[in-house]
This record gives structure tokens, sequence and C-alpha cells, in this order.
């Protein structure tokens, strides 16, 4: 926030936000043995399943929005904790498939039902999950994921010393 800003960025307030979002989240999976980013992963993971679909991780990072390289390092982890298991796509040998394995399913249940009742608490002063401001919340944020972002400008003489 600069001085001369008559309140928050939206920007500012995205971020705290997410931030506000994911130590509660942290908080209330901790019990289940899970961090944020660990059901991020586990809950995709669930309703892809559900949907009869054994992703691959990179299909998997594409669907959460988290790089590659730390969806492999959050499966294995998960993995070592008897969540999911990790095999060989047989149509491609590089890539590596992922399922829960039964004691994901139920971890991943319970978590779901906790992050539902947290999402519940976080969207009351809308009125609630299913409350027409928290549905027009959604559609406003959907809107704003599903936007793309205009390429990286490369430095020149035009753009620096300025800020966006």
């Amino acid at each position: 926030m600069s001085k001369g800003s008559p309140g928050p960025t939206p920007g500012f307030l995205v971020w705290r936000l997410a931030n506000k979002w994911r130590v509660a989240v942290d908080r209330a999976v901790a019990p289940l043995g899970l961090t944020h980013a660990q059901y991020s992963v586990v809950a995709s993971l669930y309703g892809m399943q559900r949907a009869g679909e054994r992703p691959s991780q990179r299909r998997l990072a594409d669907h959460t929005g988290l790089e590659a390289l730390y969806v492999s390092k959050l499966a294995r982890a998960l993995e070592s904790a008897g969540l999911i298991e990790r095999t060989r796509d047989p149509r491609d040998p590089r890539a590596v498939q992922l399922a829960l394995t039964e004691r994901g399913r139920t971890v991943t249940r319970q978590a779901i039902a906790v992050v539902q009742e947290l999402l519940q608490q976080l969207l009351e002063p809308l009125g609630g999950l299913d409350a027409p401001r928290a549905r027009a919340f959604t559609d406003e944020l959907t809107t704003l994921l599903d936007a793309p972002l205009a390429p990286s400008v490369p430095n020149d003489e035009s753009t620096q010393g300025t800020t966006p």
C-alpha cells in the first residue's frame, strides 16, 4: 500500500485474503497430518478420481496451479505418509500417475469436511456459502482467475523506473 492511496489496493486485499485462507486451512488440517498445500493436492486428486481420472503429476499441477516440481515434492511426502501412490504411466514412462490410497481417501474426506466448515465460517459475512453474495464473489474470483496474464515485458528503457 502506498502512502498516497486512499485505501488498500485490490491486489493487496487478494494477497491478504489468500494468506488468511492458507493459515486457516493449515491450522484446520494439521490434526489430520496435512498442510494447506498437501490438502490442495489430495482434495484435487480426490475430485479428479471421482470423475474417473488418474492424473499425472503434471496434470495435477496444472489443475491446482502449483508448480510441477512442488507437486512432485508434495506427492513424495504424501506417498511416504501412505496417502497416495505414485506409479509410472504405461502410456508415457516419463510421467508419474497419482492415486489416493484407501487411507488417503479417508483422510481426504475428513479434511474436505473440515475445510467446508471453515469456508462456511469465512463466507459468513457474505451470508454463508450458499448465499447470493457468496456466489457472486465466487463468480468474480473465477473471472479474475480465468483472465490470462499478459506475457512478461522485457526490461527496456520505457518501463524502467516505473511501477505498475
